[in-house]
This record gives structure tokens, sequence and C-alpha cells, in this order.
């Protein structure tokens, strides 16, 4: 009889990197004009500032620097601190969210059983008060209050991701855009367009924050598609 070994050389199978769905600049036009007024600033950012959808949900207040025009992400996919580019057009309807926020705040204060908004653990020791102030609100909130899971205390959290979804893929449908448009599809589009205005590949890779330049790449290749790499022959004929 044979022994068995230990040692397993497996082979290990890589599938193939798909290439993302990039929108061009006239159908993200057409997918701004048909979206809802409730979700048009936060698709706004997917798009303008690259984000993912759980980092745009879980923007605080104080996250916005209105004089360097930029959005600073904390703590988000492998735990990086990263800081976006933010539209200037953007700002003054920001800064009606803000208003909002306050607005909910200020209503929320007057509620005995509110416990503030949620922080983590470190931060809500070291700051314990910080959870009712404007500033560590979420940019997003939710209309209603809900009932914090660990602790059980009532709390606003963010707008769920679910609704944003939802408003992209209606956005669409309306804009008759035949591509399967999601919230990643923004993200997607912001990173190819930032490159075809000449942007410097290491400069998207930082604004999306990928640990590897490779993952970036992906968005040249979609560059190189078709006309925007190749003169097909039957052109020349």
């Amino acid at each position: 009889k044979n022994e068995l070994s230990l040692d397993l050389n497996f082979i290990k199978s890589n599938r193939q990197q798909k290439l993302p769905v990039v929108l061009t600049q006239t159908e993200v036009s057409l997918f701004f004009r048909n979206i809802n007024k409730r979700h048009y600033l936060i698709a706004s950012l997917l798009y303008g500032s690259g984000l993912r959808l759980m980092e745009a949900v879980k923007i605080r207040v104080h996250d916005i620097d209105f004089d360097y025009k930029n959005i600073r992400i904390w703590n988000r996919k492998g735990n990086k601190n990263r800081i976006v580019t933010l539209a200037e057009e953007l700002i003054p309807m920001l800064r009606n969210q803000i208003i909002q926020v306050d607005e909910y705040l200020q209503l929320d204060l007057k509620n005995d059983a509110y416990a503030g908004v949620w922080m983590p653990y470190r931060l809500s020791k070291k700051y314990p008060s910080a959870n009712k102030s404007l500033q560590w609100q979420f940019l997003f909130p939710s209309h209603k209050l809900s009932t914090d899971p660990e602790t059980g205390e009532i709390r606003r959290h963010h707008l769920d991701h679910s609704g944003v979804r939802k408003a992209v893929k209606l956005s669409s449908a309306r804009a008759q855009i035949n591509k399967h448009v999601t919230p990643q599809t923004l993200r997607h589009s912001f990173a190819t367009h930032l490159l075809q205005s000449g942007a410097d590949i290491r400069t998207v890779q930082t604004q999306l924050g990928h640990s590897d330049v490779r993952t970036t790449q992906i968005y040249t290749h979609v560059l190189q598609q078709g006309a925007n790499g190749v003169i097909s022959p039957f052109s020349r004929l």
C-alpha cells in the first residue's frame, strides 16, 4: 500500500477577471437626469468621488472637507484610510444636506430615549458626548429611528444601502441604458473617465483605495477595447 503524503500539491485555478461595466459620459448624464431627488447626492458621490456604496452611506458630517474639497474615508476595505476628491459643484447640495442632518439631530435631542449616533467602541470611550454632536452624525441618515441590536438603545442609523441600489437600478431603466448598472458601475465609470481625461494610473489607484496597481489596471483594459485601442481593418476598406 502507498502511504499518504502530506505534500498536497494542488494547482490553483485562477478565474479570469471580468471587465467592469462602464457608462459613457453621455449615459452618466442621462442617468443623473433620471434619478430621484432623495438619492441624487449619494449617487453623485459614487460617480464624482469613486466611492464604494458602503463607504458613501457611512460618511459622517466631519468627513467632508469643504476647504480642501475632499472627503476623508476611514477604516474601509482593508482597514485603510484615504482622501478622495470632491466635485465643487456638489458643495451647495452637501451644505444643504448637513442642514437637514442638523434638523434631524435637534429633533432627536428632544427625545429622552435617544442615545446618540453609533460610535466605534474606542471613540465612544474617548469622546463620550460626541455621539450627540452634529459633526459625528451620518451624512445620509435614515428617516426613522431604530434600535441598536447590540445595546437595545435608540439611535438614528445611516441610510439603508438597499434603497440606493434600487434607485440606481430604476434610474438606469428610466434612462434606457442597456447595461447592468449598479452602484459599483458608477465607481467603475469614475475610474475609467479619470484615466480618459489623462490622470496617472497611480493617482486613480490612490483615489480608489486599491492596494495593488494591478487591480487598477483593469480600467486601462476597458479603454483599450474596440475603437479606443485598435482601429478595425474594416474601417480601412
